[in-house]
């Protein structure tokens, strides 16, 4: 495989027979900290970041990094110093933000199910803006900001029936998923918002899915959104910004997804002809920021042949990678020092107890035991999605900055896990 195909390049790449992260060797990494291990490159992310910069140039824009694709601290810090915005879905989340330094002033706080303690918080911290998905959400945040003497800000997530043409379980902008308020129910639910004592309408927000490789899904859930807005102000309730959510794809095999600042020249030529291009607008990007700056290193455990599949089996397993056990979902899968030699097929996978353990199947490989391997375009939801199942510690994570490998977490131990826990007397 070489330099040019690997996800993530030019920041993942080849020099001298060896797989480096910017200016670190991955395999000095894997040796001094072990694997799994999950190492990532900050200029990577802020590459990716000044793509969406680049194309809200001049404008009234507000970056909001989707933390859900990978909350951990040292990452924020990073959006946080660049002065972005976050998009929460969770008071957990909200206590993230704060810890990393972020704007609290700058979040959104999205997700169907929030609690009135949550509700509570936010409201508290004094966040810009939550994005309502429901009527009945409606009626009880406006209840919680009249406790504490406030009006909540809200925008209300509408559901544009639109399809993103990515995998079922993370499209999100279609009648049959439970996010939003549905396109024709949107003006009555801005009615109510409007009548409602705790609630000050601000904003509209629209969302259709995720790891989104074409442009005429966010095209068409444009327009349906400005059809909106023009409804919503003819009945006197104004829309002081337009929330585009996030969604944008990376490359994870060959993918080909818009980069960040040519969508948007198309989407701001639509808005200006339409005549909302001086909104204030917000959008809030997740995978496309962190994707690709992320691999995970793993040992080869075992070479496994068998009379109808090959296994190499690693150390790093579904509950450190869940994507390609939840949605079949492809990793590029490299060796650090690349072999001469006959490349065999193998299943690439975990040591844990279920057959859907599996990060990478049918992969041609020269390996022998003892290899560590980098899977790549691990950036997003891995980390922030791995748990302690069979009772494994999470990994240990690496931010990369230039030359420079800093531990941003330690790897967590059996104590770690069982701290909480307790015998009965």
């Amino acid at each position: 495989m070489t330099h040019a195909t690997l996800a993530g390049a030019p920041f993942v790449a080849h020099q001298n027979n060896d797989l480096y992260l910017e200016g670190v060797k991955l395999a000095d990494l894997a040796r001094t900290h072990g694997t799994p291990l999950f190492v990532y490159s900050k200029a990577a992310m802020l590459s990716a970041l000044a793509a969406y910069q680049r194309g809200f140039a001049g404008r009234n824009a507000r970056i909001c990094y989707a933390m859900k694709a990978n909350s951990s601290l040292a990452v924020l810090q990073v959006f946080a110093q660049a002065g972005c915005g976050f998009d929460i879905v969770s008071g957990g989340e909200l206590d993230r933000v704060v810890a990393a330094g972020g704007d609290v002033s700058k979040v959104i706080f999205s997700g169907v199910g929030k609690t009135r303690a949550e509700m509570r918080q936010a409201l508290q911290a004094g966040i810009a803006c939550f994005n309502v998905e429901s009527e009945a959400e409606l009626e009880v945040l406006s209840d919680v900001a009249l406790s504490l003497g406030q009006r909540a800000p809200v925008s209300i997530r509408v559901n544009p029936n639109v399809d993103a043409k990515t995998h079922p379980y993370i499209s999100t902008g279609l009648k049959g998923n439970k996010f939003g308020v549905a396109h024709e129910r949107a003006l009555q639910t801005y009615q109510r918002a409007a009548s409602l004592p705790g609630l000050q309408v601000t904003g509209i927000d629209c969302h259709i899915g995720s790891q989104i490789t074409e442009t005429t899904p966010y095209l068409d859930a444009m327009d349906r959104v400005l059809d909106l807005v023009q409804a919503i102000e003819a009945a006197g309730i104004p829309i002081h910004h337009i929330d585009f959510g996030g969604g944008l794809g990376i490359n994870y095999n060959g993918d080909t997804p818009p980069e960040a600042d040519a969508l948007w020249a198309q989407l701001l030529t639509k808005l200006d002809a339409r005549g909302y291009g001086q909104r204030q607008l917000m959008i809030e990007p997740g995978r496309s920021l962190v994707g690709n700056a992320g691999v995970c290193l793993t040992e080869v455990l075992y070479l496994k042949p068998g009379e109808q599949k090959n296994f190499c089996i690693v150390d790093a397993a579904m509950n450190d990678l869940p994507r390609p056990a939840m949605y079949e979902a492809f990793h590029q899968i490299v060796p650090l020092a690349p072999r001469s030699g006959d490349t065999v097929m193998y299943d690439v996978v975990g040591p844990i107890c279920e057959s859907g353990d599996w990060l990478g199947r049918d992969r041609s490989l020269t390996v022998q035991t003892g290899d560590t391997l980098a899977v790549l375009s691990t950036g997003a939801y891995c980390m922030a999605m791995a748990s302690n199942y069979n009772t494994r510690g999470r990994a240990a994570e690496i931010l990369v900055d230039g030359d420079k490998a800093h531990v941003i977490r330690r790897r967590e131990t059996s104590a770690d896990q069982m701290a909480m826990e307790s015998l009965v007397p």
